[in-house]
């Protein structure tokens, strides 16, 4: 029974992970997705150095979920590793890709467009594949006597390359209303005005998604629509509703705060529906959290080193932001 419930606070402190990670990471990648749509570079230099103080560390929680998913849940990982290979090394190429465009874009002149180009593709490929990630694992991964027994592209399919644009397009709300919140004057009244449509695509794909993904798998059709579970089915959406009412308030009588704020909540209540539709599985109808997780020694020893570095994770994270808080000024920046 212990080792139970060390496997579920495992699987509880991996998710919130995740989760930091997208609410964080996303609109640093949604910041690189709106280079395209800049007016000129000084615009693109003004939004880069919103993020300069903040970008890396964000990527910390990735680490930390990844690597946990390895160290107390590595049946998992040997099982979902193989099915999805490729969208995760194109991922984890989109990120190389942009942190050296990041470094490489203020070293330069003659090649700053090139690395302007490179910024926005690594955007692209990784918030792309993230979302294929997260399709592929919602879809179902096929395996047999506890290993990986699909084929190469299973992860490609028509509900995944949906995902993996509700994701891209998200992020993009999400580095616009982080924007409008950051910045001033014209820029700021370009991204606010760039944020309508991707938060109105951004709500079309979450209407899809949750139409679609109940059809994906028999146990979320059970879930969402048997009670008592069905009760989320009321309770979530209303929930997403009053964030699309509180962004779209925001973003007509142009508030800073509330439209990011907003933007961030629709995600975390999406992550909150995939974990109910999840629960009690890690690999969703292959393997149980319990199933997957590491001997009960492991994950006590695991434990005691991430209750201590957790915390100081979230205060060094906390006291960034805090740090950095405020409108961007446009004549400082990162050199």
């Amino acid at each position: 029974m212990f080792g139970l419930e060390l496997s579920f606070i495992w699987a509880g402190i991996i998710a919130l992970s995740v989760l930091i990670y997208v609410i964080l990471d996303g609109f640093d990648l949604g910041v690189g997705l709106l280079f395209p749509l800049s007016k000129d570079e000084s615009e693109r230099d003004v939004m880069m150095n919103s993020v300069a103080p903040i970008w890396d560390g964000n990527e910390t929680w990735l680490v930390l979920g990844g690597g946990g998913l390895l160290a107390v849940f590595p049946l998992a990982y040997a099982t979902v590793l193989p099915a999805l290979y490729m969208p995760i090394i194109l991922m984890l190429l989109g990120l190389i890709f942009r942190g050296v465009a990041f470094e490489y874009r203020w070293r330069t002149t003659r090649w700053k467009p090139l690395w302007d180009v490179s910024f926005f593709g690594g955007s692209l490929v990784a918030a792309m594949c993230q979302g294929i990630a997260l399709g592929a694992l919602v879809q179902g991964i096929h395996i047999e006597n506890r290993t990986y027994a699909g084929g190469w592209w299973d992860w490609l399919t028509p509900f995944t390359i949906l995902t993996g644009a509700a994701l891209t397009v998200g992020y993009a709300m999400l580095g616009a209303t982080w924007l409008n919140m950051k910045l001033q004057g014209r820029i700021q009244a370009h991204m606010r005005r760039l944020a309508w449509p991707f938060a109105v695509a951004t709500v079309v794909f979450m209407g899809v998604f949750s139409l679609w993904s109940p059809f994906q798998n028999v146990e979320y059709f059970n879930r969402w629509f048997a009670f008592p579970t069905a009760i989320f089915s009321f309770l979530v959406p209303a929930l997403v509703a009053a964030a699309v009412f509180g962004l779209f308030q925001g973003l007509r009588r142009h508030w800073d705060i509330i439209p990011f704020l907003c933007a961030e909540a629709l995600f975390v209540l999406g992550f909150i529906g995939i974990g109910i539709s999840f629960y009690p599985f890690i690999v969703p109808s292959s393997l149980t959290i319990a199933e997957a997780a590491a001997p009960d020694s492991s994950l006590m020893f695991t434990l005691v080193g991430t209750l201590v570095l957790l915390p100081m994770i979230l205060i060094y994270t906390a006291y960034t932001y805090w740090v950095f808080r405020g409108k961007i000024d446009p004549e400082d920046g990162y050199h």
